[in-house]
């Protein structure tokens, strides 16, 4: 059984908007583990982009700040990453990711280390 597994991607133009969601084991959502949306780039190294910490704090990237919004529903196992006013630059593979971490969710990106599959989002000038 998958622990991570993110759906929604697809190919958008330039200012549309995008849902990603990812369905999570369910000790993901427990106190202990934050949850993050990361994305990457062929060539490029792995970008941290929204953290949600296990009580719904929230950091995000500053090239994604006012645009996206990270959520979660433990009763649903799931997390959601809103993307809004996409740009050809958030073209990329995005993972949803867990740390076994309650408190540094968005102090550093390293602590991740279970990732999904990943989903592609392209946008289109």
């Amino acid at each position: 059984q998958e622990q991570l597994a993110e759906s929604g991607g697809g190919s958008v133009q330039a200012g549309g908007s995008l849902r990603l969601s990812c369905v999570v084991a369910s000790r993901y959502t427990h106190s202990t583990y934050c949850l993050a949306w990361f994305r990457q780039v062929p060539g490029k190294e792995r970008e941290g982009v929204a953290t949600i910490a296990p009580y719904g704090s929230t950091t995000y990237a500053d090239s994604v700040k006012g645009r996206f919004n990270i959520t979660k529903e433990n009763g649903k196992n799931s997390l959601y990453l809103q993307m809004n006013s996409l740009q050809p630059e958030d073209t990329a593979m995005y993972y949803c990711a867990t740390a076994r971490e309650s408190v540094k969710c968005g102090q550093t990106w390293s602590i991740y280390n279970t990732w999904g599959q990943g989903t592609q989002v392209t946008v289109s000038s």
